[in-house]
């Protein structure tokens, strides 16, 4: 009997500690089991040859939408399948109560197992969820959602005082009667509470996106009466730097004083990412953690002025795309991310200013991360950090996922560096008609993605059925069987 049911062999494995050395990896029972110089062939059931090529941990792309414009079933089986073209073999997809996702409100004691039922069987990834909690019974119920659901991070979204999805004043989409600064309050409060609890060194975190609405309602009202900007400059001008970098300072107010865990969330500009560092300057015992995305580092309002490039918060100049490249370059933001929602051109059509915000991206995490993080100075091992190891850890997926070690699971992504490919729409496998990085020339593309030991996509498609199974955060460190 062999030792191994898979080995992957002659590639170059970017491992923890070691960087990107010649190594083989031999899998049993969809873990990680064995790493060493030469696996014979006979060791293994299967040989998976990756000469030539880099073997990298499975990305962990923890910002994510499943089902926010489209049936969460139908989200699951595309986006997923998006995700795995990227190498991504975990995501970790944002949920609430309220208009859009399944449009009701109430306790997620009702409404969660209803999201599971729809994710399950569906998804091509291992996934979890990250929850919002939009009205205070649902503050209650974190304490349960931790223990019982195994959610370890929830999220408050500051701008939807009084601001819909597309940004516009009026009706919140929130389905609460109260949601402000008092509400997130309680939030950290409770959060903090657990964590304080926690004695198995997890963390349970807040995520925030932050910008401040009454800002945006000015800056808005100013651009839009003015008319001379259009397109995604007007956009930008209308929710500005500025309305991070106050939102970012209210949560360190907040945070510093409940000690929460927070997570900073798609830092877009410049001040922002200042202002995210004053906090930290701030509150040095702070956990606090920070993210950007792809799109903020890699589109301007300069090059692609296209509404439908409109997201939240927006894409910014190329002045802000350096500073948070040097964020990047210093250590200073902890992960990258893809903020994926599949957002269809019919619904970026009409009015600039009711054109719903998000595009799709999973698919590009190490693509663009390997051909513009190289070309930029970033070493191998710093990028698997960026896009794998950083956001496991934070979010309570390591040792399990985001790293290439014995008794992780056997979530691998094969690339080649030596061909380049343009971003077409087709090649991400999305259902989304268009991309704004389309035409983009990028190497690292991976051949071939494998979940737990196990081919997901090869050949530019999926392979079999899809075999992501529910991330219950902390996931246990289980050891690994002898081999």
């Amino acid at each position: 009997m062999a030792r191994f049911d898979t080995a992957v062999v002659n590639g170059t494995a970017v491992l923890p500690g070691h960087g990107a050395i010649a190594a083989d990896i031999g899998i049993k029972d969809g873990r990680i089991a064995a790493l060493g110089d030469s696996i014979p062939a006979s060791d293994a059931e299967e040989v998976i040859d990756a000469e030539g090529r880099l073997v990298l941990p499975g990305a962990v792309d923890a910002h994510f939408h499943l089902g926010i414009y489209r049936d969460i079933a139908e989200d699951a089986r595309s986006e997923t399948a998006s995700s795995l073209a990227g190498g991504v073999t975990s995501v970790i997809s944002y949920f609430r109560t309220g208009s859009h996702y399944l449009e009701k409100s109430g306790p997620y004691a009702e409404i969660y197992p209803e999201v599971l039922e729809k994710t399950a069987g569906n998804s091509w990834v291992d996934y979890g969820y990250h929850l919002a909690p939009m009205v205070r019974d649902q503050i209650r119920e974190i304490e349960r959602l931790v223990n019982e659901d195994g959610v370890a991070s929830f999220k408050y979204y500051m701008f939807y005082k009084g601001m819909d999805l597309a940004g516009q004043p009026g009706e919140s989409e929130t389905m609460s009667e109260v949601y402000d600064l008092g509400h997130m309050f309680e939030i950290m409060e409770e959060v903090a509470r657990l964590q304080a609890s926690r004695t198995d060194g997890s963390r349970i975190s807040l995520s925030i996106h932050c910008e401040q609405p009454e800002l945006i309602r000015v800056f808005m009202e100013r651009v839009q009466s003015e008319g001379v900007l259009e397109g995604l400059e007007a956009y930008s001008a209308a929710r500005p730097p500025l309305t991070e970098h106050l939102a970012v300072a209210e949560v360190g107010v907040l945070a510093g004083h409940t000690r929460c865990p927070v997570n900073l969330l798609h830092l877009s500009s410049e001040e922002a990412l200042e202002a995210a560092l004053e906090l930290k300057r701030q509150h040095p015992s702070l956990d606090a953690r920070l993210e950007t995305t792809l799109h903020h580092l890699a589109l301007t309002y300069e090059t692609y002025n296209d509404q439908r490039g409109k997201v939240n918060p927006p894409i910014r100049a190329q002045s802000d795309v350096e500073a948070l490249w040097r964020g990047v370059l210093r250590g200073e933001i902890d992960w990258v991310c893809s903020d994926h929602a599949c957002c269809s051109e019919e619904h970026k059509e009409g009015e600039l200013w009711r054109a719903l915000p998000g595009f799709g991206g999973t698919a590009l995490i190490y693509p663009f991360m390997l051909t513009e993080g190289r070309r930029r100075g970033l070493s191998l091992e710093r990028i698997v950090e960026l896009v794998a190891t950083n956001p496991a850890r934070a979010y309570g997926l390591a040792p399990r996922k985001g790293a290439i070690t014995i008794g992780a699971d056997a979530d691998l992504a094969i690339v080649e560096m030596e061909e380049t490919h343009a971003v077409t729409p087709e090649r991400l496998l999305s259902t989304q008609e268009y991309t704004p990085f389309e035409g983009m020339e990028l190497a690292g593309w991976p051949v071939r993605t494998l979940l737990r030991g196990r081919t997901a996509f090869a050949g530019g498609e999926t392979v079999g059925e899809p075999a992501g199974s529910y991330l219950k955060r902390p996931l246990a460190a289980e050891p690994i069987p002898a081999s």
